[in-house]
């Protein structure tokens, strides 16, 4: 059995990828043009369910247009999961609204929608559910929730290009989906971030959000930003596009292996509602969790990650807005969850030895 490194994340770059930023170098076309159109276009056919897209240069970036172009700013309050990364709520925060904490469901690790509708102010403009881990939030009882209380609903699909509910694509759900096209995301651009939006209008504000408030040049109409994707970025990205199939396979087919396999951990569950793609396969390790990825990674060369160690709500820059608060199931899963690797560069070998070194960790303690 192999013994080399097993990482937990693994960006997937081959020659069709080299080729065709060496032809957007060759063009001297550097910037956005051509190649961002159509790969905004490709990117709404396969993910958008035909949704206007606009391309930006993070996801962090969809996120802030997003909600800019719903409306978001000062005086607002915006319903957000602290248990996840920290562009969601900074996000909400860089508009100049209030991000509010709530906690998440215990097996999915998405926001609780119960938790959701007890946060609902007056202030409320908007509920940003977050598909972690590649696993959608309960969108039929969100959209419930945001239709009963006439507030909006947005989606951060940043870990999860592909996934489902009730079979329809997350990112068509509320007013905007944005994804991310970070390296170690499922698919990548390099760098970058998508926006599906639900109208016309919507996209076009983020159109002149990314690009200094101008569509067309010197006739800047908002306060905007430079958040452009260039056509290298975008090229990267379409031929991604063309090989994503096939990695959230490998993905899934690596996943139902440790479901079948992993022993005394719990596996992650998923909603019958759901399809996961796995762009994290976590773990629940309920007894010294960061002794059990030490010995993962000093005994058996394996990889893997913990997120999120720290809620939210208490890292430095964002307890000002949550003073006080306690979200439990929150506070559990960040002490318990360690993700595996799950990507699709892992051959079989790769796989056994994870599952050896899981399951003999987990009999002896770690």
């Amino acid at each position: 059995m192999s013994t080399g490194f097993i990482p937990a994340a693994k960006p997937i770059i081959g020659m069709e990828e080299r080729k065709a930023v060496d032809h957007v170098l060759a063009s001297g076309m550097l910037a956005q043009g051509t190649e961002v159109a159509e790969f905004e276009r490709e990117f709404s056919a396969r993910f958008g369910a035909g949704r206007p897209t606009v391309a930006v240069n993070a996801g962090t970036s969809a996120l802030l247009v997003g909600l800019l172009s719903a409306g978001v700013g000062p005086g607002d309050e915006v319903i957000v999961p602290s248990f996840t990364f920290a562009a969601t709520a900074n996000s909400v925060a860089l508009t100049g609204a209030t991000p509010v904490f709530v906690d998440i469901e215990p097996d999915y690790f998405c926001v609780d929608p119960a938790a959701v509708e007890a946060a609902i102010t007056d202030k409320t403009k908007g509920i940003l559910p977050v598909h972690l881990y590649g696993h959608p939030a309960n969108m039929t009882a969100l959209a419930q929730i945001a239709e009963k209380h006439g507030v909006m609903l947005f989606e951060d699909a940043a870990q999860a290009h592909g996934a489902t509910w009730n079979g329809q694509p997350v990112g068509t759900f509320g007013v905007f989906g944005a994804f991310s096209l970070y390296p170690t995301k499922n698919m990548t651009s390099g760098e970058g971030g998508m926006i599906t939006s639900e109208t016309d209008e919507h996209a076009r504000l983020s159109r002149l959000y990314r690009n200094q408030g101008m569509e067309k040049q010197y006739e800047n109409e908002v306060i905007g930003y430079n958040l452009r994707m260039t056509n290298i970025h975008a090229a990267i990205g379409r031929v991604q596009l063309t090989k994503i199939d096939g990695w959230m396979q490998a993905r899934k087919a690596h996943a139902a292996y440790f479901d079948e396999n992993l022993e005394g951990v719990t596996v992650p569950p998923v909603a019958p509602e759901a399809s996961h793609v796995y762009h994290q396969y976590t773990i629940r390790v309920p007894e010294d969790r960061d002794g059990f990825q030490k010995a993962l990674k000093e005994e058996y060369n394996i990889g893997s990650g913990v997120y999120y160690p720290i809620p939210n709500h208490q890292l430095p820059s964002l307890r000002h807005f949550a003073e006080g608060l306690d979200l439990p199931v929150t506070r559990k899963a960040s002490e318990e969850v360690l993700s595996l690797p799950v990507h699709p560069s892992l051959d079989q070998e790769d796989l056994d030895r994870i599952v050896t070194a899981v399951n003999a960790l987990a009999k002896a303690g770690a």
